[in-house]
């Protein structure tokens, strides 16, 4: 699992460091302060470190030429820059991104940099001994079960703007289904999943997906609300053993096209992952969704799941990072602050 990540000279981040949970670990911000672009730099790096990463052989252990190729792609399709330097901070003159992984198991540790004037260069420093033996799901704002069908090989042919981030997921969507669903506790949580969202997801063979509210007849996936959607691609990652113990998912602000009931299920879901030993990332600016995890982190039930909470600020310096083990230890958010602003209007109404 990742342990810590140290960032300098990319996009948003003139200098960030990431201390992380092996559970949950929840970054908050305003917009634009990049919230998604830790989240990606994270993915990116997990992808290329798999056994299964783009172009690489586990059969042998990783080597310096592979990963840096395998690094570079993977920035461009994930970031969508015009080229590999124009991720690199601007700042006077000619800059030099920095980046360095740490894993609890060091023999996964990687360092690389890339400069602003590259098109397609990653210059690796430190390369890592051996492969992760899992992969990263990362779950994006917006649902795609209704992009699945097709997507992957579309995707293959041509150029299109949608960040790799899509197509891995759809990949991950189509695995084949887990025998033993990874022991009780998942089956535990795949059938609170259904319950939550009132049926089931399935994949028929000509690659479309269906929903089965329980007791009627399937529909169409378009057909279905969106925030259940976004609930059938969990109990999909989940029945396939993509999200599985000690492996690591990225969740894009899971609060997007929620009601407010569904927000607390996906907020107790989230913390039941994290229980269960997937090292989870959240991104988000939902008061709501943040008082759901932080209530449940400290009921008797999640007291010892581990957590770490980051707040991205802005400053004259670039954006800068708070850290913690709870929201407490942060100072107020901005986009936060206007969500409690509010709630204190509307008591003052007569």
């Amino acid at each position: 699992m990742l342990k810590s990540l140290h960032i300098k000279n990319m996009t948003v981040f003139q200098k960030a460091g990431f201390d992380l949970s092996p559970g949950l670990n929840v970054v908050v911000g305003e917009n634009g302060s990049g919230k998604t672009h830790f989240l990606k730099t994270a993915y990116c790096i997990l992808s290329c470190l798999s056994v299964n990463g783009p172009r690489l052989s586990a059969d042998s252990p990783p080597n310096k030429t592979g990963l840096q190729t395998a690094l570079a792609e993977k920035i461009i399709g994930v970031f969508r820059p015009e080229s590999l330097g124009r991720t690199v901070h601007r700042g006077k003159g000619r800059e030099r991104c920095q980046i360095d992984a740490f894993f609890e198991d060091s023999s996964h540790d990687i360092s690389f940099s890339l400069a602003s004037q590259s098109r397609s260069e990653v210059s690796l420093e430190k390369v890592p001994e051996s492969w992760l033996q899992t992969d990263p799901v990362y779950i994006p704002t917006r649902e795609i079960l209704t992009l699945y069908p097709n997507l992957i090989s579309l995707y293959e042919k041509k150029f299109l703007e949608f960040p790799q981030t899509y197509r891995d997921l759809c990949i991950h969507l189509g695995s084949p289904l887990e025998r033993n669903n990874q022991g009780y506790q998942f089956k535990s949580l795949l059938s609170s999943l259904e319950k939550t969202m009132g049926g089931s997801i399935i994949l028929d063979k000509n690659g479309r997906f269906y929903f089965k509210p329980a007791g009627q007849v399937q529909l169409e996936i378009p057909l279905v609300a969106e925030g259940i959607r976004k609930l059938a691609m969990l109990a999909q990652l989940v029945a396939t053993g993509v999200i599985r113990p000690k492996g690591t998912a990225f969740w894009d602000e899971p609060d997007t096209s929620l009601n407010p009931r569904l927000v607390a299920r996906v907020a107790r879901f989230i913390m039941d992952l994290a229980q269960a030993g997937v090292q989870i990332f959240i991104a988000t600016h939902s008061l709501f969704l943040l008082r759901e995890i932080e209530i449940l982190h400290s009921s008797k039930e999640y007291r010892n799941t581990p957590a770490r909470f980051f707040a991205l600020h802005f400053s004259r310096q670039g954006v800068q990072v708070q850290q913690g083990t709870s929201m407490d230890d942060l100072d107020p958010i901005a986009a936060l602050d206007e969500e409690l602003s509010q709630s204190d209007r509307f008591m003052e109404l007569d």
